[in-house]
């Protein structure tokens, strides 16, 4: 599975994007809505993780951009306060199946946050990988939240 991260936060970004390929997910990362647009266009990704709140073009800006391209694009919303945007953000979910990260988050709840989008093929593969891997380095260096 391709999986598209857009965050302002590097930091975070790069987190999430060493928890995803560590569980064997293709990852491109971008770091605003407008990076984000021009990254979906050329990635093609099955799936978007979106911050909310970002310079150029917010979360929910950048996944209506993404809808006019793919309408049946599926997505995960992530913030540490979601503020003005929980009338929207309710909207979403039940309108386009979206789901919400709040930040902090640790490994297991991203993992869980992404069962929804994941075929049994997937999921399958993810589990076995996980019950292998050694323990990871930079989810102990964080204390296990992102």
């Amino acid at each position: 599975m391709k999986i598209l991260i857009v965050d302002d936060s590097q930091a975070i970004a790069f987190l999430v994007q060493l928890l995803l390929e560590e569980e064997g997910f293709q990852v491109m990362v971008a770091h605003d809505g407008k990076e984000g647009y021009v990254a979906y266009l050329h990635f093609e990704p099955d799936l978007v993780i979106t911050d909310l709140h970002m310079p150029r073009r917010n979360g929910m800006e950048l996944m209506e951009l993404i809808r006019g391209q793919n309408p049946t694009i599926k997505g995960i919303y992530m913030s540490g306060d979601p503020g003005e945007f929980q009338p929207l953000l309710d909207e979403e979910i039940e309108k386009h199946g979206m789901s919400f990260l709040m930040k902090p988050f640790s490994k297991s709840e991203l993992m869980k946050s992404l069962s929804p989008f994941l075929s049994c093929e997937e999921s399958c593969v993810s589990q076995s990988h996980r019950r292998v891997a050694a323990p990871s380095k930079t989810t102990n260096s964080i204390g296990g939240r992102v």
